[in-house]
């Protein structure tokens, strides 16, 4: 298995409406497609600053790529999105409510059970 972590900072202000979208429009497509989310969290790193991650399992890297190929694929989830991009402004307006660049990881476990 392989572990992808996905991070955001963001602006307070779009909690509920990214968490919002995150549940109703990213996370089908995404369990649609066969990706198994683990987990996703958020905390307060500041009063303007709220950290969100989510983390991700695969069964291989060539599964992942696979997956975010067909979700990249999909037209009606890709106008799901563009939607909801026009709603926030545009792109470039939901842009500015991030603190720092969107950061992908890929992790591995160390246990050994």
């Amino acid at each position: 298995m392989i572990y992808r972590r996905k991070t955001y900072k963001v602006d307070p202000g779009i909690i509920s409406e990214f968490n919002q979208h995150f549940n109703k429009t990213l996370l089908p497509t995404q369990i649609k497609y066969g990706a198994k989310l683990v987990g996703r969290w958020m905390t307060e790193i500041s009063n303007d600053e709220v950290e969100i991650f989510a983390i991700w399992e695969y069964k291989t890297y060539e599964d992942y790529l696979k997956i975010e190929n067909q979700v990249r694929s999909d037209k009606e989830h890709v106008k799901r999105v563009q939607s909801w991009f026009d709603r926030m402004g545009g792109r470039e307006t939901f842009i500015k409510y991030l603190k720092e660049e969107i950061k992908e990881d890929f992790i591995e476990s160390t246990v050994l059970i």
